[in-house]
């Protein structure tokens, strides 16, 4: 069969599809309920691929309106997708309205559509490809949807509590070729309690994911505004930073702008917290003064723990990172710096961490998802290179990321697309897009996976 063909056919459904998707603004939500418990527009979005699994004859189950699945083939073994159709928050800045679909130049922009609804309805599409083609199925094929991969996969935690475990798996929600090796992913909260009333900071804010470089930063200051006016906009003129400053009640409000960007890669960002902490540290006095040294210190220039004492990398998967994705300051009360960390497949984790303490400042370990690795050996790595290889004429080299997909989770598993080599990661920033014809390629890749681990040849 002509993989690629077949996924041109559908091109246009796909699109559709897919702008449908995106169109649902399915971010996490505080204003949750027991059949919503993320909030209500994801799980319109998990109904919408659950409503259509109905439609295109497959077995349907919504798990506890966290997760759901569609279910087709038949066979002992079980091949499992897995993607998500929760996504981050939009953040400001965009020229698209990031929850329309708006296709130009051979791009469909919107929040999602590379990370990870994009590639999910590739994964739809191809399933329907190779069932529609009438072949008989060696295995049971799932594609699982999960609803919280970007806030700490409660979704697949709790799908896997009730339903069977796959004996092979892939996660389209990361990169091309093929990634063997994930980082382990740690939550860390640096915190000072007990702090005085006697401080010229008044709070500091910074961030709302620690899985995202944060873009925005504000903190409220006492003092004389013109002098923090002139001194905040020297700093932002020596660094081409953009910045404000503003007079209210009295006080002075300083707001910085940065760069969002995936944690899996903080370099490829610009940490507007990092920026606004290593400004007031030099015109701060008292513990005002001591937090945002804390931060610049051990923080600015440095996303490898270097300064922390905790730089480590491997040949497996690289450095390990870190991102300050959450700083909050409030006059009188308790501190905190939240990160993520991404680290090596070999870290030694406990030992590297036990008893961490740095600057007074207490360390608290609120999560920790171990590395995931599966050896090149295995026959079903051999598939994956051998299908990518033959659709793409390109060498199916093994990769590692700091990123978390639902692979992790999972007996055997890896992240398998969609992005190709070469090709501009835009997950979690501004202005998100797929490009339209690797939307399709990543069709035909998954069509022909799907054939040639499920199906009697």
């Amino acid at each position: 069969m002509d993989w690629q063909l077949e996924a041109e056919k559908r091109k246009d459904r796909m699109l559709e599809e897919l702008q449908q998707l995106i169109a649902i603004p399915s971010v996490l939500s505080d204003e949750t309920a027991p059949e919503a418990p993320f909030g209500r527009d994801v799980k319109r979005a998990l109904e919408w691929f659950l409503e259509k699994g109905t439609a295109n004859g497959f077995q349907v189950k919504n798990v506890d309106h966290v997760a759901g699945h569609l279910e087709t083939g038949e066979g002992d073994e079980l091949l499992g997708i897995l993607g998500h159709v929760d996504v981050v928050p939009t953040g400001t800045g965009w020229t698209k309205d990031p929850f329309s679909g708006v296709i130009e130049d051979g791009k469909l922009y919107g929040r999602g559509a590379i990370d990870d609804k994009g590639p999910t309805i590739a994964a739809w599409t191809a399933l329907n490809i190779v069932k529609e083609a009438g072949f008989d199925f060696s295995k049971r094929v799932r594609l699982i949807i999960g609803t919280d991969e970007e806030s700490g996969f409660r979704c697949v935690k709790r799908y896997f509590e009730k339903e069977e475990m796959p004996t092979i798996a892939f996660a389209p929600d990361a990169d091309f070729p093929i990634i063997n090796a994930e980082k382990g992913i740690a939550g860390l909260v640096f915190s000072k309690a007990n702090w005085t009333q006697d401080d010229n900071l008044f709070t500091f804010k910074s961030g709302e994911r620690t899985n995202m470089v944060p873009d925005l930063a504000e903190a409220t200051v006492a003092g004389d505004f013109a002098k923090w006016q002139e001194r905040f906009e020297k700093f932002c003129r020596a660094r081409n930073l953009i910045g404000s400053s503003e007079e209210v009640d009295g006080y002075t409000t300083l707001t910085l702008h940065g760069k969002s960007a995936h944690a899996m890669e903080p370099d490829h960002g610009v940490n507007a917290g990092i920026l606004l902490a290593l400004f007031l540290k030099d015109h701060l006095s008292g513990e005002g003064q001591q937090f945002t040294t804390f931060i610049a210190d051990y923080f600015h220039g440095d996303s490898r723990g270097k300064k922390l004492g905790l730089a480590y990398k491997d040949e497996i998967s690289g450095d390990t990172t870190f991102n300050a994705g959450i700083i909050r300051f409030e006059r009188g009360q308790k501190a905190t710096v939240s990160i993520s960390m991404r680290y090596s497949v070999s870290f030694p984790f406990d030992n590297k961490m036990a008893d961490f303490k740095k600057e007074g400042f207490l360390l608290e370990i609120v999560s920790n998802s171990p590395p995931h690795h599966v050896d090149e050996s295995d026959p079903f790595i051999q598939t994956l290179q051998s299908v990518y290889e033959r659709q793409t004429g390109q060498k199916a080299d093994l990769l590692a990321i700091g990123g978390g997909t639902y692979a992790r989770v999972l007996k055997k598993g890896v992240a398998f697309g969609m992005l190709f080599p070469g090709e501009k990661d835009v997950a979690h920033q501004l202005d998100e897009f797929v490009d339209i014809d690797n939307l399709v390629k990543a069709t035909a890749i998954y069509a022909e996976t799907i054939y040639q681990l499920a199906c009697k040849k």
